[in-house]
């Protein structure tokens, strides 16, 4: 039959389907998703079994590979549901935004999105903020931030202090849920600490002995806080990267700095002086003092020994009073004319010529020149009361020879 004969509703191969603009058959549309699925599925693609086939939603084929369609994508959902964490990381599994779990590093599995969420934080990663300066990932400082640097101490002086705070998660869910901001928030409370502490400090206090105390009490407060917060973050190192005056005085503050160090060598080359000096003062004092303790007991046991000889004497002059009379006489005599040069000649009892050797006991008579160099050391060793006491002793000599010479008898 021919496009325009009668009957054929004038449908020409021109028009498409002519004057009809409805919408497209249900039942063909079923139809070519029917064939599409199995042809992907392997099942038989002839037309003319697709044209004898009954309606796909009372088809037990239809059904079956609609029932393996819809197993095969749950399936594909439900691996989508295991993750791995890595070793130093911790996962923070949701449902529907309601925290329920935090695992370990290793394979997990989790109902998969839009039921179930896991976020990954790292608890062992060295995080670090930046206070009073920019190093832009390097080590060195590259730039200043007068805003954060510029503080008031205590006794109401500028300084530019830069610090550097390392940081690290200790707890994933504390650190996901309690804090919108984790980074900035410890940044705000470490600029309250840096000011508070140094605020409460002196100038010279922060700029020289004081920075170790500084940074502790710093670490310190900015923990304390950041504990009351519950942030899961742990602080591990505040360091004071600078303290310094303002640009406008800092050459003033370094001649300040040179004359505090000139100050403080003088008064270490002062201490290392009196180092030397005091106890050879102290040696020599107590060399003097035991210079006095040896002559006192030598005068004390030389007068301990008088006063014994002197008792004996007496016990014996008790006894016999004229022989010990005249023995005490002639050992005075024999003391006295020792130290002359007296020469005694018996001319009745004797018949020899004498021969007296006159210049020898003239020049022995000459008394002998004593140095200044001598008498000076002696007089500056000894007190001036011992060469009396060595005389007395030169003197008791031939009492102790004669003495002797008695007893030899």
């Amino acid at each position: 039959m021919s496009w325009n004969e009668p009957g054929n509703d004038k449908k020409d191969p021109w028009s498409g389907r002519g004057d009809q603009k409805g919408p497209p058959d249900l039942d063909e549309a079923l139809r070519s998703i029917q064939e599409k699925l199995t042809k992907f599925l392997g099942g038989n693609n002839n037309n003319q079994d697709n044209e004898d086939s009954p309606n796909p939603f009372t088809s037990g084929a239809s059904m079956k590979s609609l029932g393996f369609l819809a197993g095969g994508v749950f399936a594909i959902w439900g691996l989508s549901g295991f993750y791995i964490v890595d070793e130093g990381n911790h996962g923070v599994e949701t449902r529907f935004g309601q925290y329920i779990n935090t695992t370990q590093s290793g394979l997990n599995w989790h109902l998969p999105s839009p039921i179930e969420r896991v976020d990954i934080v790292n608890v062992k990663q060295q995080r670090f903020i930046e206070v009073g300066y920019r190093s832009g990932g390097s080590e060195q400082i590259t730039g200043s931030v007068p805003k954060e640097a510029l503080m008031l101490t205590k006794d109401e002086n500028y300084v530019d202090v830069r610090l550097a705070v390392q940081y690290q998660v200790k707890d994933a869910k504390q650190f996901i849920f309690n804090v919108v901001n984790p980074a900035i928030t410890l940044k705000q409370v470490t600029e309250s600490a840096l000011r508070g502490v140094v605020g409460s400090s002196a100038m010279d206090f922060v700029l020289t002995e004081g920075r170790s105390e500084i940074v502790t009490l710093i670490k310190k407060e900015i923990q304390d806080v950041m504990d009351s917060y519950q942030s899961g973050i742990q602080v591990t190192s505040v360091n004071l990267q600078d303290a310094q005056p303002p640009e406008q005085v800092q050459s003033s503050f370094e001649d300040a700095i040179k004359a505090r160090e000139d100050q403080q060598r003088l008064i270490n080359e002062a201490e290392a002086y009196s180092n030397d000096v005091v106890p050879k003062a102290r040696g020599a004092a107590a060399r003097k003092i035991q210079e006095a303790e040896g002559y006192k007991e030598q005068v004390i046991a030389q007068a301990e020994g008088e006063s014994n000889r002197f008792t004996k004497l007496l016990t014996e002059y008790s006894k016999a009073p004229d022989v010990t009379r005249k023995r005490l006489y002639i050992e005075s005599m024999e003391a006295v004319l020792s130290g002359t040069n007296t020469v005694m000649v018996d001319v009745k009892g004797g018949n020899n010529m004498m021969y007296l050797p006159l210049d020898k006991m003239i020049t022995q008579r000459q008394p002998t020149p004593v140095s200044s160099t001598t008498s000076t050391t002696g007089s500056s060793d000894q007190p001036q009361s011992q060469p009396a006491a060595v005389q007395e002793q030169v003197v008791e000599h031939p009492v102790a020879r004669a003495r002797e010479a008695r007893g030899r008898q």
